[in-house]
């Protein structure tokens, strides 16, 4: 490939890594399809808490080229959906399945490799709507992405 050719996923390792998702994902929160092909690991903290009491989604992935932008980047859809599920993903841990109402992203930095780490956590929870945010660092722990939200609850 020349200098000026541009760089092509790899076909091979795309199909395996659909495959992959295709065959381990299930409609369920943490194991569905596009979380499996995000490659999305959940940890909720603090850990000894019960689960109406975590603060913290944390999802982590590692940077591959199947979620790069043109410019070589994550990508900006990626971050976002990430932070999305981090949010989400808290919520139906403490309450059940709410709904995102609106999302704000700002994207501060670009991400070109390694393990992206995104929590998800509330700013002010209510009964029937929260407030949320969810900051997205790349392996060098800078912020490279902060969300904000509003969260329709899950009704009680």
């Amino acid at each position: 490939m020349s200098e000026t050719s541009p760089k092509r996923v790899d076909e091979a390792a795309a199909r395996a890594h659909v495959d992959a998702a295709l065959s381990d994902h299930e409609q369920a929160f943490e194991s569905f399809f596009f979380a499996r092909f995000l490659g999305l690991s959940f940890e909720y903290l603090p850990l000894e808490a019960p689960d109406a009491d975590k603060e913290i989604c944390r999802v982590s992935f590692e940077m591959s080229d199947l979620l790069r932008n043109p410019q070589g980047s994550l990508h900006g859809g990626a971050m976002a959906s990430a932070m999305d599920i981090s949010m989400g993903h808290l919520v139906n841990k403490v309450a059940g399945p709410g709904a995102t109402i609106e999302m704000k992203v700002q994207f501060m930095r670009p991400v070109m490799e390694g393990r992206v780490t995104v929590e998800g956590s509330f700013t002010r929870r209510g009964r029937s709507m929260s407030f949320m945010e969810s900051r997205l660092t790349g392996a060098d722990g800078k912020l490279a992405a902060l969300a904000t939200a509003t969260w329709k609850m899950p009704r009680v």
